[in-house]
């Protein structure tokens, strides 16, 4: 991992602790990536490509005041992890969030991985935007964990793992995934059907997320909602460009690829 700017990554994300592979590490990183660096979608939206290479991620989501979908953002934590010398391996999920119960399964569209640390395996996350994770979370099939955001849990079926968040008092199953190590030519087919295909999310609906140690900030179309943790939400609607792009400067700290009006344009067309 010579090739990635570990100091550059650090700065970005506002770490300032040991570049040593222990649970502390990998717990404060993961918990700073979300609140520096947002999950948004402007590219499939705008029609732009997204690049899972290691110098573009580096020049989008470090150098540019720019985020990105879970394939960029856990491409990069990942490239950060090994940097540092965690032992990672990539993984891939199928997303259930807000699916019913007995919806078929869907294909592989989400980047997590497992993280090798002296008491076993855990999971890191720092992409699933529709609900940010603020923590790893022990590896491990049959008890509910906390984060200081949230309630989790994991179990598993003929291996198959599901983690589910505990909203409003209601266990919801977020994503199922295997722990089948994952290719470089595996996020590249997955990345380009999310980004590309009709009737994906991601090329009709504006999505950004960002999660900090007090809010969880949420935009969905024109749909601002802040989320505290005592379980507060203050809910707007943006009705100009101009409300956007504040928005999109304050609150996630994002410069668009193409003006804001173009951006604008592109939701109300929808």
């Amino acid at each position: 991992m010579a090739d990635f700017d570990l100091d550059a990554y650090f700065a970005r994300i506002g770490y300032g602790g040991p570049a040593t592979p222990t649970l502390d590490t990998l717990t404060a990183i993961q918990a700073l990536q979300v609140a520096s660096i947002p999950f948004e979608n402007l590219n499939p939206l705008l029609g732009l490509p997204v690049k899972l290479d290691l110098e573009s991620l580096q020049a989008k989501l470090v150098g540019r005041r720019r985020g990105g979908y879970c394939f960029e953002l856990n491409g990069l934590f990942k490239a950060a992890l090994e940097a540092i010398g965690f032992r990672v391996t990539g993984l891939a999920a199928r997303v259930r969030w807000m699916s019913p119960p007995d919806a078929p399964l869907s294909g592989r569209s989400h980047m997590l991985m497992q993280v090798d640390l002296a008491d076993g395996p855990w999971l890191a996350d720092a992409g699933f935007g529709a609900h940010l994770l603020d923590s790893p979370l022990k590896l491990r099939a049959g008890s509910d964990q906390s984060t200081p955001w949230a309630n989790y849990r994991l179990t598993e079926a003929d291996g198959a793992f599901t983690l589910a968040a505990r909203v409003a008092d209601v266990w919801r199953a977020t994503y199922i995934f295997c722990l089948e190590p994952q290719l470089t030519a595996d996020y590249e087919t997955y990345s380009w059907f999310t980004a590309t295909h009709p009737q994906s999310l991601f090329v009709s609906t504006l999505i950004a997320e960002r999660l900090t140690e007090t809010t969880r900030y949420n935009l969905v179309n024109t749909r601002l909602t802040e989320r505290g943790r005592d379980g507060s939400a203050v809910e707007r609607t943006l009705t100009t460009a101009a409300e956007l792009g504040e928005v999109l400067e304050a609150v996630f700290n994002i410069e668009p690829p193409e003006p804001v009006e173009a951006v604008f344009a592109k939701l109300a067309a929808n």
